[in-house]
C-alpha cells in the first residue's frame, strides 16, 4: 500500500507534462503573434535590399542543413540493428570520393555565402548615395540620453524623439552622439548604423511610400535605453511640405543654451519641435565645441544624476 501510494504523485506528473508541454504549443503562436516582422515587411529601397540578402542567405544555408537532416535520419534508419542488408565494414577508414563531396559541399556554401556578403556589403554601403532623380534631402541626428535630435538644416527646424520625412525622396543622414555610443535603427526601412561622440557617421535610406513606422535604438546605453523610441512618418511631398511651415510657426529656438538643457538626462519625453535652429549647431557637437552630455555612467557614480522624468 505505502508502495503504490508513493508511486501515484509520480504518475500524475508523468501524465501531466506531455499536456503542459501541448498547452505550451498551441498558446506560442499565440503570444508571437503581435511580434513585429519588421525586418520581413520592408518599406524602403534599402530594406527591400536587405530582406533579399536575408532570404537569399537563408536558402544557401538551408539547401545544406536540410539535405544533412535528412541523411542523417536516412543513416541511423538504414544502419540500425535490426536491418541486416546493411553492410558492416570494421577495416574501412578511407574513401577519397566521400572524402572530396564532405568538403566540397561546404567549401560551395561558404563561396556562395562570401560572394553574396562581399558584392552586397559594396552595393549597400552606408555612406553610398542612392539612386533616384530627385535630390536628398539632409538630416543631422543626434542621439542623447536617452531620446533622439533631428535637424533639418535645409528647412531650419528640429525635432526631437519624432522624425519626418518625405515619402519616395533619398534620406541623408548625418550622425553623431552627444555622448555615449549609440545606434539608429529604423527596421522597416532598412540598415543599422552607429552614432558615437566627437565623430560623425552617414546613412542613405528611403521610405518608398507613406506611412508611419517604428524607429529605435539598438545600442544599450544606460538607464534610459528601453524608451529611447522614435517614431518615423513619411508624408507625401505637400505634407511634408506643410509640416515644415507649420513647424517654422512655432516659437522655440534651437541653440547652444536650448542644446545644453535638452541634453540633460531625461526618460520617456513627449516629441517636440523647434521653429528655429542654429546654424553649424550640429558642426559644434560634432566638433565637441559644445560639451558632451554626462553620460550614463554619472547616474551611477551619483554624480549629477537623477534621469529627469517628463511627463
Amino acid at each position: 500500500m505505502i508502495r503504490r501510494a508513493m508511486n501515484r504523485p509520480q504518475l500524475r506528473r508523468r501524465r501531466e507534462t506531455p499536456l503542459g508541454w501541448s498547452l505550451a504549443a498551441m498558446l506560442t503562436p499565440v503570444l508571437l503573434s503581435g511580434c513585429s516582422a519588421a525586418l520581413l515587411d520592408t518599406k524602403g529601397t534599402i530594406g527591400h535590399a536587405n530582406r533579399t540578402i536575408l532570404i537569399d542567405s537563408l536558402a544557401i544555408m538551408l539547401a545544406i542543413v536540410i539535405p544533412t537532416i535528412l541523411a542523417t535520419f536516412a543513416f541511423a534508419w538504414w544502419f540500425r540493428a535490426g536491418n541486416r542488408k546493411a553492410t558492416y565494414l570494421p577495416d574501412w577508414e578511407f574513401s577519397g570520393r566521400i572524402e572530396m563531396i564532405v568538403w566540397a559541399i561546404p567549401t560551395m556554401t561558404i563561396v556562395l555565402l562570401g560572394g553574396v556578403t562581399w558584392i552586397s556589403a559594396h552595393q549597400l554601403d552606408p555612406a553610398q548615395p542612392i539612386a533616384s532623380d530627385t535630390a536628398a534631402i539632409d538630416i543631422q541626428v543626434v542621439s542623447l540620453d536617452w531620446k533622439w535630435l533631428f535637424i533639418y538644416p535645409e528647412h531650419r527646424v528640429a525635432s526631437v524623439n519624432e522624425l519626418v520625412v518625405p515619402a519616395g525622396r533619398p534620406l541623408h543622414f548625418m550622425l553623431t552622439s552627444s555622448s555615449v555610443m549609440n545606434t539608429f535603427f529604423v527596421p522597416q526601412l532598412g540598415s543599422m548604423i552607429y552614432t558615437m561622440n566627437g565623430m560623425q557617421t552617414e546613412l542613405y535610406l528611403q521610405a518608398d511610400a507613406p506611412g508611419t513606422f517604428r524607429g529605435i535604438s539598438g545600442h544599450y546605453s544606460g538607464e534610459g535605453f528601453s524608451d529611447m523610441r522614435f517614431d518615423v512618418k513619411a508624408l507625401s511631398a505637400e505634407d511634408f511640405a506643410r509640416w515644415v511651415n507649420k513647424t517654422r510657426e512655432g516659437k522655440t529656438t534651437l541653440d547652444a543654451a536650448s542644446y545644453t538643457e535638452l541634453a540633460k538626462q531625461s526618460i520617456n519625453i513627449p516629441s517636440s519641435t523647434y521653429g528655429t535652429v542654429e546654424r553649424d549647431l550640429f558642426t559644434q557637437i560634432v566638433s565637441q565645441k559644445l560639451a558632451p552630455g554626462p553620460g550614463p555612467e554619472l547616474a551611477r557614480e551619483g554624480i549629477s544624476a537623477k534621469p529627469e522624468i517628463k511627463p
